[in-house]
């Protein structure tokens, strides 16, 4: 169903207002070269992040380095991996714990000192306040070893290697290096003491150093921007756009590309889908619901057909969310609503139902499970199209199913991969929709969530 993480908790404290959603297929990246070394033996970097894909390839946090001779931090088979290499490695750590919830946020920490006596205190690795002891690779650096990071003239990158290639794909929040200090996550985060969940705190009173950076991502014109001095990084490829209010504080559902099997293809962090082979594909919701109001858009790009609906997990997880095999409208416990008739389809049905949509238009999808007849209302560019009855009296877990035919659809959770012209929240404030929220309906995300069931 749903793993909410670092990010179920109502009141945190502390809020974050955006982090960064980097996609790796256009090349997302900031990059910054220090006008002067400073220190390369102490320092931390810390970051709150939320990964788009899983798998082998790399997929770099940041790096400094140039070619040959590089320090970086990055996944690679979903371990998470603090290595340099220099014809050979300076140092290799990798955790033998794997990561692969694309769905909660998450905090590494790692804490540099290669001044120190004992080897393992060289390099420490922390996630989510926690630090890694079990380690598939503990090869530490040498005592007093300099390191690339802040090192004049080598760049620092975030979101990719030091060439043209391993970009990560995902979302960044409270990016943030210690020029100087080895520290602790605590610097950064704390455990709630009601749940015990792990989240972020206030950073802007910490001492950054000569080369530090604090990297909020809230200044939407200047992406780069150091909200602690003037250590700014050049954006590269990044635009507004990819400002986002899906953080570590309030986490938005998106596509899940782990759901089912003949999956479209996912970029925008996990918010378009693409389909270019003769089936109906649908980007399945991370976030299920069995209670409440919901509400989400779908943006029509382009293609042959689009079909948007809902579906419940007992049929999610018997089957490929496919047609002819399966789909979302064509499974016994889902509904969808098809482009080119407007005709609704339940168990594989169809009757009339709306007006037909086409490229361009957004189709809202509120699902009522809340009230004595639970139902799902699709909206086409702001206008009802009417309820619809959930099969089987919408008894279950149902999840939200964006779906296409040969083309490509946009999911607007509430924090959306494309521009908005006019702007609307739900009822808390939260979300930015093309089109006003239904009375009573909200956003799918963690706040949400903790307030009103689901």
């Amino acid at each position: 169903m749903i793993i909410l993480g670092t990010n179920s908790i109502k009141d945190t404290g502390y809020d974050v207002a955006n982090s960064l959603r980097f996609n790796d297929g256009s090349s997302d990246h900031l990059t910054r070269t220090p006008s002067g070394s400073s220190n390369r033996r102490t320092f931390t970097i810390s970051t709150w992040l939320k990964r788009s894909a899983l798998g082998s390839a790399p997929m770099i946090i940041l790096s400094a380095a140039n070619s040959g001779n590089r320090d970086f931090i990055y996944f690679e088979g979903d371990a998470l991996k603090v290595h340099k290499y220099n014809s050979g490695y300076d140092y290799k750590i990798t955790t033998n714990r794997l990561f692969r919830d694309i769905s909660a946020w998450s905090h590494i920490c790692v804490a540099f000192d290669t001044t120190q006596g004992t080897a393992a205190n060289r390099i420490k690795v922390y996630v989510n306040g926690v630090q890694e002891t079990s380690l598939a690779d503990s090869s530490y650096p040498s005592e007093d070893f300099d390191t690339n990071y802040n090192t004049v003239s080598l760049p620092q990158n975030i979101g990719k290697d030091w060439d043209s290639s391993n970009y990560f794909d995902g979302y960044l929040a409270e990016t943030v290096m210690i020029d100087g200090s080895q520290l602790d996550p605590t610097s950064f985060g704390e455990f709630d003491e009601d749940s015990g969940i792990w989240k972020p705190k206030d950073v802007s009173g910490l001492t950054f150093g000569t080369n530090g950076f604090y990297l909020d991502f809230e200044d939407s014109s200047a992406l780069g921007n150091d909200a602690a001095g003037s250590n700014n990084f050049t954006v590269n490829n990044l635009t507004a756009i990819d400002q986002s209010t899906d953080t570590c504080t309030n986490n938005f559902a998106t596509g899940n590309p782990l759901q089912t099997n003949d999956l479209p293809t996912f970029s925008e962090g996990n918010l378009a889908f693409t389909s270019g082979s003769n089936h109906y594909k649908s980007g399945v919701s991370t976030i299920g619901v069995s209670s409440g109001k919901w509400f989400m858009e779908s943006k029509f790009v382009s293609g042959t057909t689009h079909i948007n609906g809902v579906i419940d997990e007992a049929d999610l997880n018997a089957q490929s969310l496919t047609h002819p095999t399966a789909g979302v409208g064509f499974t016994t416990n889902s509904v969808g609503y098809i482009s080119g008739s407007g005709n609704r389809f339940i168990a594989d049905g169809s009757a009339s139902y709306g007006a037909s949509y086409t490229t361009g238009d957004i189709i809202g999808i509120a699902l009522d499970l809340d009230s004595g007849t639970k139902t799902v209302t699709f909206y086409k560019n702001g206008a009802s199209q009417g309820a619809i009855n959930l099969p089987t009296g919408g008894t279950g877990t149902f999840f939200f199913a964006p779906g296409i035919y040969n083309g490509v659809s946009n999911a607007n959770f509430g924090s959306p991969p494309f521009a908005i012209s006019s702007g609307n929240t739900d009822g808390n404030g939260y979300g930015n929709f093309e089109y006003a929220v239904p009375s009573s309906y909200y956003s799918l995300n963690t706040k949400n969530l903790a307030e009103h069931g689901g």
